[in-house]
This record gives C-alpha cells, sequence and structure tokens, in this order.
C-alpha cells in the first residue's frame, strides 16, 4: 500500500493553488516571494509577500518568480513550492507525489524546470499536465468523450485556449494575455485619462471590485499620484471606465478564440456549437468577457462553476492517474532502452 500523499498544484503567475484529493483546495495564495539579499533567507511567502510589493527596504526584494506562465526565477519558485509542499503535507516525513499544471505552449525546457523545482522543493515524482485539460477536467467536461469540447483559460499570465476530443488537445493557442494585461490596461487607461500613476495592487482591486461579474460596486476610489505635480490624488472609477480600459485586451481574446474555431475540423465545430465553450480562471469573471467571446465565436459560450479553481480541481482529478503516467513513462524508457540496444547489436555486426 503506498502511504504517500498525492498534492494536485496550479502554478500560476499570480497565484498558487494547492489541492488534495481528501480535503479539496488546502491553500490559495498569491505567488509572491520576499527574499533578503544578505541572507538569501525567504522573509515571507503568499499575502504577506503581496502586502510587500513595493514597500519593502533595499536589502528585502518582493518577486513573482513566474511570468506569462513560466518560471523567470528558479531559486524562488523552489523556495515558494517548497514552503507550499511543506504546508500542505504538514510534517510528514514522506516525500509526496506531486502533479503540476503548465500552460499548453511551454517548452520542454521550461516543463523540465518546472519538474526540478517540484523534485528540489521535496517531492518524491513530479508529473505535469497542460492547463486546457485541466481545466476542462475541473469543468466537469468528459475529455474522453470522441465529442469535440472548447475550453478557455484566462490565467493571471497566460490564455490557454484549446479544442480537446478523445483525451488530446486537438488544436489550442497559448496567449500571454491575460489578467495581469488587464491590470496593465487599468493603470495606463488611468493614466491617460485621468493623469495619475496608481500601483499594482491598486489596479487588481479596481479589477475585482468593479470589473468583476461578481461585484455590485458602481465605483471605486482609487488612490495615486499626480503625473504633473507629483502629489497624491483621488480618482473615481466607473464600471464604464474599467469596460474602455479593458476593451482591447478582451478583443485580444476573443479574437484568438475565433481563430482556434477557424482552425478546427468540421466535425468537431459541429459538436461545439451543439456543446458551447467553457470558461475558466479568474479572468473568466471579468465584465463583458463572456459576452464579447460569444458574439465572436458565434457559439454558447458558458463560465464554469467556480472558475477560479476550475484548474486545480481538475489537476487534483488527475490524481487518480498518476499510476498509469508511471506506466506509460516507464514502457517508453524500456522500449528507447530496447531500440538503442538492438542499433548497438547491429552496429556491432
Amino acid at each position: 500500500m503506498d502511504l504517500r500523499k498525492r498534492i494536485a498544484i496550479d502554478l500560476g503567475t499570480t497565484s498558487v493553488l494547492v489541492y488534495s484529493r481528501t480535503k479539496g483546495v488546502l491553500l490559495n495564495e498569491p505567488s509572491v516571494v520576499a527574499v533578503d539579499r544578505f541572507s538569501n533567507k525567504i522573509i515571507a511567502v503568499g499575502k504577506e509577500a503581496k502586502e510587500m510589493l513595493g514597500r519593502t527596504p533595499g536589502h528585502i526584494v518582493a518577486v513573482r518568480p513566474l511570468k506569462d506562465g513560466v518560471i523567470t526565477n528558479y531559486d524562488s519558485t523552489e523556495k515558494m513550492l517548497k514552503y507550499y509542499i511543506k504546508n500542505a503535507i504538514g510534517n510528514s516525513l514522506i516525500k509526496p507525489n506531486v502533479i503540476i499544471c503548465v500552460p499548453s505552449g511551454a517548452t520542454q525546457v521550461q516543463k523540465r524546470a518546472v519538474k526540478q523545482a517540484g523534485i528540489k522543493a521535496g517531492a518524491n515524482d513530479v508529473h505535469l499536465i497542460e492547463e486546457p485539460l485541466a481545466a476542462a477536467i475541473g469543468a466537469g467536461i468528459e475529455i474522453g468523450d470522441s465529442k469535440g469540447n472548447v475550453i478557455i483559460d484566462i490565467g493571471g499570465g497566460t490564455t490557454d485556449i484549446a479544442v480537446i476530443s478523445r483525451g488530446g488537445i486537438v488544436v489550442s493557442e497559448s496567449l500571454k494575455i491575460a489578467g495581469d494585461s488587464c491590470d496593465e490596461a487599468i493603470i495606463d487607461y488611468i493614466r491617460k485619462t485621468k493623469n495619475v500613476i496608481i500601483g499594482e495592487k491598486t489596479a487588481e482591486k479596481i479589477k475585482l471590485s468593479v470589473g468583476s461579474i461578481e461585484s455590485d460596486k458602481d465605483k471605486f476610489v482609487a488612490k495615486g499620484r499626480n503625473l504633473y505635480t507629483g502629489l497624491p490624488e483621488e480618482v473615481y472609477m466607473t464600471r464604464e471606465d474599467i469596460d474602455r480600459a479593458l476593451y482591447e485586451v478582451i478583443e485580444e481574446i476573443a479574437n484568438a478564440c475565433k481563430k482556434i474555431i477557424s482552425k478546427t475540423p468540421p466535425e468537431l465545430v459541429s459538436d461545439l456549437y451543439e456543446n458551447g465553450a467553457i470558461l475558466a480562471g479568474g479572468g473568466a469573471l471579468i465584465h463583458g468577457m463572456r459576452e464579447k467571446i460569444q458574439e465572436k465565436i458565434k457559439i454558447s459560450v458558458y463560465i464554469a462553476d467556480n472558475p477560479v479553481s476550475a484548474v486545480v480541481r481538475g489537476t487534483g482529478k488527475s490524481l487518480n492517474w498518476i499510476n498509469k503516467l508511471d506506466r506509460i513513462e516507464n514502457s517508453q524508457l524500456e522500449m528507447t532502452r530496447r531500440i538503442v540496444e538492438k542499433k548497438e547489436i547491429l552496429r556491432r555486426r
């Protein structure tokens, strides 16, 4: 009997979610690490570290170790994973098996970096699953079905769009435009229209409080620095302002969805028309996103239940396949070994 715990990790650009089969979502923390430059020790991880962004003295650096869904700061990613894995398994001496989701556009080098970071962070074994597949499983789609389904996963750093059939990805696109791009668009809009500079955290608060379909607020008071006087100033942001600020970002994501549909085989397109498209990820909650995508692709678009945790829930469900993944990997290695042996025998002859 295998006593190892199995945990799933959604290693996102803006947040990290950790899932256990027995307890569900264990952690949902920002992917931010605060490090002391002198001692190279972690000062804070997650929410506490996020509070330090832009507010630390010179020797303490608060960084986001991932950008556009891939690792940009390997050491910080390793330390962050170590912290979250330890929190998830407690004081257990047995290393857990971990499955981590990665963007569909990640290269083999980027995937290897995620695996190595997981192993060094304290995992016994690390498996990877592509985000669109994980999002589809988490949204309740039967991915093994021969009928086609389209999943649009709008995360913090990347938007993954994929048509799935028979348990695999038929066509996919990974955009480096997502939730973080919305924050940048809000910052640019306020700077251009109101001559006020605001920070990333303030922009995110505006997006969540006024630009989200779950919010009932009509306006938000943002505090920033006047571009000309250099003095503090308050500006009011309404839902109409947010719609104008995010127009280009939403338009670009919708156009990418349209491009994927145009690449899809005709037989599968008829399935998509029947089944509709599923929106997952935090970006699914942005006001106007669903309507704009639906208008572009001419297919009904639905938002997944609890879209923020859809990816990690799907990754968690795939924990049941870890043994199968092991067998597949082992059989592939065995096949490669036999081929190499045969070539060596032929060479010696």
